[in-house]
Protein backbone atom coordinates (compact mmCIF):
# COMPACT_ATOMS: atom_id res chain seq x y z
CA UNK A 1 0.00 0.00 0.00
CA UNK A 2 3.20 2.24 0.20
CA UNK A 3 4.75 2.43 -3.38
CA UNK A 4 4.75 5.63 -5.36
CA UNK A 5 3.12 5.40 -8.79
CA UNK A 6 4.59 7.79 -11.48
CA UNK A 7 2.90 9.61 -14.00
CA UNK A 8 3.58 6.87 -16.33
CA UNK A 9 5.01 3.30 -15.26
CA UNK A 10 5.09 2.43 -11.49
CA UNK A 11 7.85 3.07 -9.55
CA UNK A 12 8.70 1.64 -5.97
CA UNK A 13 9.47 4.02 -3.22
CA UNK A 14 8.09 2.11 -0.56
CA UNK A 15 6.57 -0.98 -2.23
CA UNK A 16 4.61 -4.15 -0.13
CA UNK A 17 2.38 -6.72 -0.93
CA UNK A 18 -0.93 -7.08 -1.66
CA UNK A 19 -1.16 -10.33 0.19
CA UNK A 20 -1.17 -13.89 -0.65
CA UNK A 21 -4.10 -15.48 -2.41
CA UNK A 22 -6.17 -17.99 -0.51
CA UNK A 23 -8.99 -20.94 -2.29
CA UNK A 24 -12.44 -21.94 -1.48
CA UNK A 25 -12.51 -25.00 0.81
CA UNK A 26 -14.10 -27.88 -0.12
CA UNK A 27 -16.77 -29.12 2.02
CA UNK A 28 -16.74 -33.06 1.29
CA UNK A 29 -15.38 -35.62 -0.96
CA UNK A 30 -14.73 -33.72 -4.53
CA UNK A 31 -17.07 -31.39 -3.84
CA UNK A 32 -16.35 -27.70 -3.84
CA UNK A 33 -17.97 -24.91 -1.64
CA UNK A 34 -18.26 -22.44 -4.05
CA UNK A 35 -20.81 -19.02 -4.19
CA UNK A 36 -23.13 -19.18 -6.43
CA UNK A 37 -23.82 -15.34 -7.44
CA UNK A 38 -27.17 -14.13 -9.53
CA UNK A 39 -26.70 -12.26 -12.37
CA UNK A 40 -27.82 -9.17 -12.71
CA UNK A 41 -27.79 -5.83 -15.00
CA UNK A 42 -24.67 -5.20 -13.94
CA UNK A 43 -23.21 -8.21 -15.68
CA UNK A 44 -23.29 -6.01 -18.81
CA UNK A 45 -21.22 -2.92 -19.80
CA UNK A 46 -23.14 0.13 -19.95
CA UNK A 47 -21.60 2.85 -21.70
CA UNK A 48 -21.18 5.95 -20.30
CA UNK A 49 -23.98 7.42 -22.20
CA UNK A 50 -26.74 5.36 -20.43
CA UNK A 51 -25.79 5.70 -17.21
CA UNK A 52 -28.81 7.62 -16.49
CA UNK A 53 -31.31 5.28 -17.50
CA UNK A 54 -29.57 2.05 -15.42
CA UNK A 55 -32.11 1.08 -12.45
CA UNK A 56 -31.49 1.75 -9.00
CA UNK A 57 -28.88 4.09 -9.88
CA UNK A 58 -29.29 7.61 -8.26
CA UNK A 59 -26.93 10.52 -8.55
CA UNK A 60 -28.36 13.48 -7.68
CA UNK A 61 -30.18 14.73 -4.49
CA UNK A 62 -32.81 12.19 -3.77
CA UNK A 63 -33.31 8.59 -2.14
CA UNK A 64 -33.81 5.06 -2.92
CA UNK A 65 -35.00 2.51 -1.08
CA UNK A 66 -32.17 2.21 1.23
CA UNK A 67 -30.64 5.66 1.00
CA UNK A 68 -30.63 9.04 0.74
CA UNK A 69 -27.89 11.74 -0.67
CA UNK A 70 -27.77 15.36 -0.53
CA UNK A 71 -25.33 17.94 -1.98
CA UNK A 72 -24.65 21.58 -1.69
CA UNK A 73 -22.58 24.31 -3.49
CA UNK A 74 -20.10 26.31 -1.12
CA UNK A 75 -19.06 29.79 -1.56
CA UNK A 76 -15.77 28.67 -3.82
CA UNK A 77 -17.41 28.33 -7.08
CA UNK A 78 -18.31 25.61 -8.79
CA UNK A 79 -19.67 22.50 -6.86
CA UNK A 80 -17.19 19.80 -7.25
CA UNK A 81 -18.45 16.93 -4.73
CA UNK A 82 -20.24 14.13 -6.82
CA UNK A 83 -21.99 11.23 -5.10
CA UNK A 84 -23.31 7.82 -6.40
CA UNK A 85 -25.71 5.38 -4.49
CA UNK A 86 -26.05 1.82 -7.09
CA UNK A 87 -28.62 -0.77 -5.53
CA UNK A 88 -28.49 -4.29 -6.83
CA UNK A 89 -24.98 -3.72 -8.14
CA UNK A 90 -22.86 -6.64 -8.84
CA UNK A 91 -25.83 -9.36 -6.76
CA UNK A 92 -29.43 -8.97 -5.93
CA UNK A 93 -28.84 -6.99 -2.02
CA UNK A 94 -25.73 -5.09 -3.13
CA UNK A 95 -25.02 -1.83 -3.09
CA UNK A 96 -22.45 0.48 -3.75
CA UNK A 97 -22.45 4.06 -2.34
CA UNK A 98 -19.46 6.77 -3.09
CA UNK A 99 -18.44 10.41 -2.59
CA UNK A 100 -16.10 11.96 -4.77
CA UNK A 101 -14.46 15.28 -3.93
CA UNK A 102 -12.74 17.30 -6.60
CA UNK A 103 -10.32 19.93 -6.74
CA UNK A 104 -8.42 21.97 -8.90
CA UNK A 105 -9.52 23.68 -12.30
CA UNK A 106 -10.61 20.89 -13.72
CA UNK A 107 -11.95 18.71 -10.32
CA UNK A 108 -15.59 18.99 -11.34
CA UNK A 109 -15.22 16.89 -14.10
CA UNK A 110 -12.59 14.50 -12.55
CA UNK A 111 -15.41 13.59 -9.85
CA UNK A 112 -18.03 12.92 -12.01
CA UNK A 113 -16.21 10.65 -14.31
CA UNK A 114 -14.68 8.90 -11.43
CA UNK A 115 -18.44 8.84 -10.29
CA UNK A 116 -19.16 7.15 -13.66
CA UNK A 117 -16.33 4.88 -14.46
CA UNK A 118 -14.76 3.68 -11.22
CA UNK A 119 -18.14 1.57 -10.23
CA UNK A 120 -18.16 -0.31 -13.46
CA UNK A 121 -14.40 -1.04 -12.92
CA UNK A 122 -15.14 -2.18 -9.63
CA UNK A 123 -17.77 -4.26 -11.62
CA UNK A 124 -15.67 -6.10 -14.25
CA UNK A 125 -12.22 -6.76 -11.75
CA UNK A 126 -14.64 -8.78 -9.11
CA UNK A 127 -15.75 -11.05 -11.80
CA UNK A 128 -12.89 -11.48 -13.61
CA UNK A 129 -11.70 -12.42 -9.97
CA UNK A 130 -14.75 -14.76 -9.22
CA UNK A 131 -14.31 -16.76 -12.11
CA UNK A 132 -10.35 -16.99 -11.52
CA UNK A 133 -11.24 -18.02 -8.29
CA UNK A 134 -13.50 -20.51 -9.75
CA UNK A 135 -11.37 -22.52 -11.84
CA UNK A 136 -8.79 -22.25 -9.22
CA UNK A 137 -11.62 -24.38 -6.76
CA UNK A 138 -12.30 -26.73 -8.96
CA UNK A 139 -8.24 -27.63 -9.78
CA UNK A 140 -8.12 -27.72 -5.82
CA UNK A 141 -11.04 -29.35 -5.23
CA UNK A 142 -10.05 -32.11 -7.92
CA UNK A 143 -6.45 -32.69 -5.99
CA UNK A 144 -8.11 -32.59 -2.68
CA UNK A 145 -10.74 -34.92 -3.59
CA UNK A 146 -7.53 -37.61 -4.76
CA UNK A 147 -5.78 -37.18 -1.72
CA UNK A 148 -8.20 -37.93 1.18
CA UNK A 149 -10.84 -40.15 -0.93
CA UNK A 150 -8.94 -43.18 0.19
CA UNK A 151 -9.53 -42.93 4.01
CA UNK A 152 -12.69 -40.42 3.65
CA UNK A 153 -11.41 -37.97 5.90
CA UNK A 154 -10.64 -34.25 4.65
CA UNK A 155 -9.38 -31.29 5.74
CA UNK A 156 -10.28 -27.17 5.04
CA UNK A 157 -8.39 -25.68 2.54
CA UNK A 158 -6.52 -22.67 4.63
CA UNK A 159 -8.98 -19.39 4.62
CA UNK A 160 -12.11 -18.80 6.01
CA UNK A 161 -14.94 -17.56 3.77
CA UNK A 162 -14.49 -14.42 5.18
CA UNK A 163 -11.22 -13.66 4.70
CA UNK A 164 -11.11 -15.25 0.80
CA UNK A 165 -14.14 -12.77 0.28
CA UNK A 166 -11.84 -10.10 2.00
CA UNK A 167 -8.84 -10.87 -0.38
CA UNK A 168 -10.95 -10.60 -3.51
CA UNK A 169 -11.95 -7.60 -3.24
CA UNK A 170 -8.85 -6.02 -1.55
CA UNK A 171 -7.73 -7.00 -5.32
CA UNK A 172 -10.24 -5.37 -6.45
CA UNK A 173 -10.62 -2.09 -4.99
CA UNK A 174 -6.21 -2.17 -5.81
CA UNK A 175 -6.99 -3.07 -9.65
CA UNK A 176 -10.04 -0.85 -10.10
CA UNK A 177 -8.62 2.03 -8.48
CA UNK A 178 -5.37 2.04 -10.40
CA UNK A 179 -6.81 1.11 -13.65
CA UNK A 180 -9.29 4.45 -13.01
CA UNK A 181 -6.27 6.67 -12.50
CA UNK A 182 -4.45 5.25 -16.04
CA UNK A 183 -7.74 6.26 -17.67
CA UNK A 184 -7.69 9.64 -16.35
CA UNK A 185 -3.72 10.26 -17.42
CA UNK A 186 -4.81 8.49 -20.85
CA UNK A 187 -7.97 10.81 -21.70
CA UNK A 188 -7.09 13.38 -24.14
CA UNK A 189 -9.84 15.73 -23.22
CA UNK A 190 -9.22 15.90 -19.40
CA UNK A 191 -6.60 17.83 -18.11
CA UNK A 192 -5.80 16.30 -14.62
CA UNK A 193 -2.36 17.28 -14.22
CA UNK A 194 -2.99 19.99 -11.59
CA UNK A 195 -6.71 18.53 -11.17
CA UNK A 196 -8.28 15.37 -9.38
CA UNK A 197 -10.57 14.01 -6.89
CA UNK A 198 -10.58 12.12 -3.35
CA UNK A 199 -12.96 9.10 -3.41
CA UNK A 200 -14.78 7.13 -0.47
CA UNK A 201 -16.58 4.08 -1.77
CA UNK A 202 -18.22 1.54 -0.04
CA UNK A 203 -19.57 -1.57 -0.93
CA UNK A 204 -22.47 -3.90 1.13
CA UNK A 205 -22.70 -7.21 0.39
CA UNK A 206 -24.97 -9.23 2.44
CA UNK A 207 -23.68 -8.57 6.13
CA UNK A 208 -19.82 -7.85 4.77
CA UNK A 209 -19.24 -4.43 4.24
CA UNK A 210 -16.17 -3.24 1.46
CA UNK A 211 -14.43 0.26 2.27
CA UNK A 212 -11.84 1.47 0.00
CA UNK A 213 -10.74 5.25 -0.24
CA UNK A 214 -8.22 7.94 -0.92
CA UNK A 215 -8.26 11.47 -0.02
CA UNK A 216 -9.59 12.89 2.81
CA UNK A 217 -13.32 12.53 2.51
CA UNK A 218 -14.79 9.91 5.41
CA UNK A 219 -17.69 7.41 6.42
CA UNK A 220 -18.48 6.77 9.96
CA UNK A 221 -20.85 3.86 11.43
CA UNK A 222 -23.93 4.20 13.72
CA UNK A 223 -24.62 1.82 15.98
CA UNK A 224 -26.20 0.86 18.63
CA UNK A 225 -24.10 -0.46 22.40
CA UNK A 226 -24.87 -3.01 24.45
CA UNK A 227 -26.35 -0.50 26.88
CA UNK A 228 -28.27 1.12 23.72
CA UNK A 229 -26.49 4.34 23.63
CA UNK A 230 -25.67 5.71 20.38
CA UNK A 231 -22.06 5.16 19.05
CA UNK A 232 -20.57 6.41 15.88
CA UNK A 233 -17.73 4.35 14.68
CA UNK A 234 -15.22 5.82 11.91
CA UNK A 235 -14.36 3.38 9.17
CA UNK A 236 -11.75 5.04 7.01
CA UNK A 237 -8.69 7.14 7.64
CA UNK A 238 -8.33 11.12 6.55
CA UNK A 239 -5.04 10.56 4.48
CA UNK A 240 -4.07 13.99 5.16
CA UNK A 241 0.22 14.55 4.45
CA UNK A 242 1.24 15.04 7.52
CA UNK A 243 -0.42 11.27 8.89
CA UNK A 244 3.62 9.96 9.97
CA UNK A 245 3.34 6.83 6.94
CA UNK A 246 2.27 9.28 4.28
CA UNK A 247 4.92 11.91 4.86
CA UNK A 248 7.34 9.35 4.57
CA UNK A 249 6.43 8.18 1.47
CA UNK A 250 6.31 11.60 0.32
CA UNK A 251 9.71 12.76 1.53
CA UNK A 252 10.97 9.55 0.11
CA UNK A 253 9.84 10.42 -3.46
CA UNK A 254 11.05 13.84 -2.75
CA UNK A 255 7.96 15.70 -2.22
CA UNK A 256 7.75 18.34 0.97
CA UNK A 257 5.43 18.29 3.28
CA UNK A 258 4.46 22.22 4.95
CA UNK A 259 2.16 24.22 6.08
CA UNK A 260 1.86 28.11 5.39
CA UNK A 261 1.84 30.79 7.76
CA UNK A 262 -1.79 32.01 7.17
CA UNK A 263 -2.89 28.30 8.01
CA UNK A 264 -0.51 26.57 9.63
CA UNK A 265 -3.01 23.66 10.56
CA UNK A 266 -3.50 22.61 6.93
CA UNK A 267 -0.16 20.63 5.74
CA UNK A 268 -0.09 20.94 1.79
CA UNK A 269 2.58 18.65 -0.40
CA UNK A 270 4.74 20.39 -2.86
CA UNK A 271 6.72 19.96 -5.38
CA UNK A 272 10.54 19.56 -4.86
CA UNK A 273 11.46 22.83 -6.57
CA UNK A 274 8.79 24.98 -6.39
CA UNK A 275 6.38 26.11 -3.71
CA UNK A 276 2.98 24.72 -6.30
CA UNK A 277 0.75 23.22 -6.26
CA UNK A 278 -0.12 22.15 -2.08
CA UNK A 279 -2.02 19.64 -2.42
CA UNK A 280 -4.33 19.34 1.34
CA UNK A 281 -4.25 15.20 0.80
CA UNK A 282 -1.41 12.62 0.28
CA UNK A 283 -3.85 9.98 -1.86
CA UNK A 284 -5.73 11.27 -4.89
CA UNK A 285 -6.99 10.42 -8.41
CA UNK A 286 -5.42 12.55 -10.61
CA UNK A 287 -2.81 15.19 -10.08
CA UNK A 288 -0.18 13.65 -12.18
CA UNK A 289 1.99 17.22 -11.43
CA UNK A 290 2.68 15.17 -7.91
CA UNK A 291 2.65 11.29 -8.64
CA UNK A 292 6.55 11.60 -8.84
CA UNK A 293 6.83 12.69 -5.85
CA UNK A 294 4.65 10.65 -3.40
CA UNK A 295 1.13 11.30 -4.08
CA UNK A 296 -0.52 8.38 -5.18
CA UNK A 297 -3.71 6.80 -5.72
CA UNK A 298 -4.00 3.37 -3.90
CA UNK A 299 -6.94 3.18 -1.53
CA UNK A 300 -6.90 2.56 2.33
CA UNK A 301 -9.04 -0.85 2.40
CA UNK A 302 -11.02 -2.46 4.96
CA UNK A 303 -13.43 -4.70 5.44
CA UNK A 304 -16.06 -4.80 8.39
CA UNK A 305 -18.81 -7.34 9.41
CA UNK A 306 -22.09 -6.15 10.06
CA UNK A 307 -24.14 -6.90 12.96
CA UNK A 308 -28.13 -6.12 13.89
CA UNK A 309 -26.93 -2.73 15.92
CA UNK A 310 -24.93 -1.35 13.05
CA UNK A 311 -27.79 1.08 12.12
CA UNK A 312 -26.42 3.08 9.26
CA UNK A 313 -23.39 4.52 7.52
CA UNK A 314 -22.61 7.97 6.73
CA UNK A 315 -20.21 8.82 3.59
CA UNK A 316 -19.32 12.84 3.27
CA UNK A 317 -16.46 14.76 1.64
CA UNK A 318 -14.40 17.23 3.98
CA UNK A 319 -16.73 20.13 3.95
CA UNK A 320 -18.83 18.33 6.30
CA UNK A 321 -16.09 16.63 8.67
CA UNK A 322 -14.16 20.30 9.20
CA UNK A 323 -17.30 21.89 10.91
CA UNK A 324 -19.27 18.45 12.32
CA UNK A 325 -17.65 15.58 14.75
CA UNK A 326 -18.71 12.10 14.19
CA UNK A 327 -20.70 12.12 16.81
CA UNK A 328 -22.86 15.13 15.74
CA UNK A 329 -23.22 13.25 12.69
CA UNK A 330 -24.91 10.65 13.97
CA UNK A 331 -26.85 12.31 15.68
CA UNK A 332 -28.52 13.63 13.35
CA UNK A 333 -29.26 11.16 10.85
CA UNK A 334 -30.61 9.01 13.83
CA UNK A 335 -33.01 11.69 14.86
CA UNK A 336 -33.68 13.17 11.38
CA UNK A 337 -37.33 13.69 10.98
CA UNK A 338 -37.46 11.26 8.24
CA UNK A 339 -34.81 9.36 7.00
CA UNK A 340 -35.43 10.32 3.68
CA UNK A 341 -34.01 14.08 4.78
CA UNK A 342 -31.04 12.48 6.82
CA UNK A 343 -28.70 13.96 4.46
CA UNK A 344 -29.95 16.90 4.10
CA UNK A 345 -30.25 17.48 7.32
CA UNK A 346 -26.89 16.80 8.01
CA UNK A 347 -25.28 19.33 5.09
CA UNK A 348 -27.73 21.92 6.05
CA UNK A 349 -26.23 21.70 10.02
CA UNK A 350 -22.64 22.02 7.70
CA UNK A 351 -23.60 25.05 6.21
CA UNK A 352 -24.83 26.55 9.88
CA UNK A 353 -21.44 25.81 11.56
CA UNK A 354 -19.71 26.99 8.94
CA UNK A 355 -21.41 30.72 9.04
CA UNK A 356 -20.68 30.04 12.65
CA UNK A 357 -17.27 29.15 13.00
CA UNK A 358 -15.49 30.63 10.03
CA UNK A 359 -17.79 33.70 9.46
CA UNK A 360 -15.00 35.04 7.04
CA UNK A 361 -13.76 31.66 5.00
CA UNK A 362 -15.48 30.65 2.32
CA UNK A 363 -17.77 27.62 3.11
CA UNK A 364 -16.88 24.56 1.65
CA UNK A 365 -18.92 22.56 -0.80
CA UNK A 366 -20.94 19.34 1.08
CA UNK A 367 -22.00 16.26 0.15
CA UNK A 368 -23.16 13.23 2.25
CA UNK A 369 -24.58 9.57 1.50
CA UNK A 370 -26.66 7.97 4.04
CA UNK A 371 -26.97 4.35 3.87
CA UNK A 372 -29.77 2.43 6.31
CA UNK A 373 -28.16 -0.87 6.90
CA UNK A 374 -31.92 -2.46 7.86
CA UNK A 375 -33.20 -1.79 4.21
CA UNK A 376 -36.22 0.98 5.07
CA UNK A 377 -36.83 4.20 4.74
CA UNK A 378 -39.63 6.28 5.97
CA UNK A 379 -43.04 4.91 6.55
CA UNK A 380 -44.81 7.62 5.42
CA UNK A 381 -48.07 8.66 3.49
CA UNK A 382 -47.94 9.67 0.23
CA UNK A 383 -48.98 13.25 1.22
CA UNK A 384 -45.90 13.55 3.61
CA UNK A 385 -43.47 12.10 0.90
CA UNK A 386 -44.14 14.50 -2.16
CA UNK A 387 -44.01 17.68 0.23
CA UNK A 388 -40.67 16.12 1.73
CA UNK A 389 -38.91 15.43 -1.73
CA UNK A 390 -40.72 18.12 -3.81
CA UNK A 391 -37.66 20.36 -2.94
CA UNK A 392 -35.10 17.57 -4.18
CA UNK A 393 -37.12 16.46 -7.17
CA UNK A 394 -37.04 20.83 -8.74
CA UNK A 395 -33.16 20.37 -7.87
CA UNK A 396 -32.94 16.67 -9.80
CA UNK A 397 -34.39 18.26 -12.83
CA UNK A 398 -32.22 21.05 -12.93
CA UNK A 399 -29.07 19.07 -12.43
CA UNK A 400 -30.06 16.76 -15.20
CA UNK A 401 -29.99 19.70 -17.71
CA UNK A 402 -26.57 20.00 -16.82
CA UNK A 403 -23.94 17.74 -18.88
CA UNK A 404 -20.60 17.07 -17.98
CA UNK A 405 -19.96 18.34 -22.45
CA UNK A 406 -21.35 21.48 -20.58
CA UNK A 407 -19.04 21.92 -17.82
CA UNK A 408 -16.16 20.88 -19.67
CA UNK A 409 -16.68 24.02 -21.95
CA UNK A 410 -17.41 26.23 -18.72
CA UNK A 411 -14.07 25.83 -17.54
CA UNK A 412 -13.29 27.84 -14.32
CA UNK A 413 -10.73 30.37 -14.09
CA UNK A 414 -7.31 29.16 -11.94
CA UNK A 415 -8.92 31.98 -9.70
CA UNK A 416 -11.62 30.16 -8.33
CA UNK A 417 -10.81 30.17 -4.76
CA UNK A 418 -11.60 33.82 -5.50
CA UNK A 419 -15.42 33.44 -7.26
CA UNK A 420 -18.76 33.51 -5.16
CA UNK A 421 -21.52 31.77 -5.51
CA UNK A 422 -24.86 34.73 -5.06
CA UNK A 423 -27.02 33.64 -2.48
CA UNK A 424 -29.59 31.88 -3.07
CA UNK A 425 -30.38 30.38 0.81
CA UNK A 426 -33.63 30.98 2.59
CA UNK A 427 -34.43 31.58 6.14
CA UNK A 428 -33.84 28.01 8.33
CA UNK A 429 -36.52 26.15 9.50
CA UNK A 430 -36.86 24.24 12.51
CA UNK A 431 -33.30 24.48 13.41
CA UNK A 432 -31.39 21.64 12.07
CA UNK A 433 -32.28 21.20 8.25
CA UNK A 434 -33.74 24.01 5.86
CA UNK A 435 -35.63 23.93 2.73
CA UNK A 436 -32.84 26.37 0.51
CA UNK A 437 -33.36 26.06 -2.99
CA UNK A 438 -30.12 24.28 -4.80
CA UNK A 439 -29.03 25.60 -7.88
CA UNK A 440 -26.52 23.62 -10.17
CA UNK A 441 -26.32 20.81 -7.73
CA UNK A 442 -25.22 18.60 -10.50
CA UNK A 443 -21.48 19.94 -10.83
CA UNK A 444 -19.37 18.88 -7.74
CA UNK A 445 -16.74 20.35 -5.47
CA UNK A 446 -13.59 20.85 -4.55
CA UNK A 447 -11.90 19.74 -1.46
CA UNK A 448 -10.31 21.85 0.64
CA UNK A 449 -9.23 21.79 4.63
CA UNK A 450 -10.33 24.85 6.66
CA UNK A 451 -9.46 23.65 10.11
CA UNK A 452 -7.22 26.47 10.51
CA UNK A 453 -9.17 29.15 8.99
CA UNK A 454 -10.82 31.11 11.73
CA UNK A 455 -11.30 34.87 10.59
CA UNK A 456 -8.64 34.10 7.28
CA UNK A 457 -9.55 34.45 3.77
CA UNK A 458 -6.86 32.03 1.58
CA UNK A 459 -4.75 33.49 -0.53
CA UNK A 460 -4.04 32.04 -4.03
CA UNK A 461 -0.79 29.79 -4.59
CA UNK A 462 2.74 31.42 -4.29
CA UNK A 463 3.92 30.77 -7.74
CA UNK A 464 2.15 29.66 -11.20
CA UNK A 465 0.35 26.77 -10.18
CA UNK A 466 -2.92 27.07 -7.93
CA UNK A 467 -2.83 25.83 -4.42
CA UNK A 468 -5.43 23.50 -4.38
CA UNK A 469 -7.09 20.50 -1.95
Amino acid sequence: MGSCLSSGNQSSCNGGSNGEGVFESCLGIGVCGRIERNRTFSDHVFSLQHLNSVPNRLVYNGKTSNSCIFTQQGRKGINQDAMVVWEDFISDGAIFCGVFDGHGPHGHVVARKVRDVLPRKLVSFWQSSQSKRDRSDRTSCLAWSRKNSADGEGQDIDGSQEDRSSYLWRRTFLKSYKAMDKELKSDPKLDCFCSGCTAITLVKQGSDLFVGSIGDSRAILGSKDSSDSLVATQLTVDLKPDLPREAERIKKCKGRVFALHDEPEVPRVWLPFDNAPGLAMARAFGDFCLKDYGVISIPEFSHRVLTDNDLFVVLASDGVWDVLSNDEVVEIVYSALTRSLAARMVVDLAARQWKLKYPTSKMDDCAVVCLFLDGKMDSESENEEQASSATLESNQMSNTECSDEEQRSGEPSLQRNYTVRSSEEKDRIGGLYSHREENEESMSAEDENWLGLEGVTRVNSLVQLPRFS
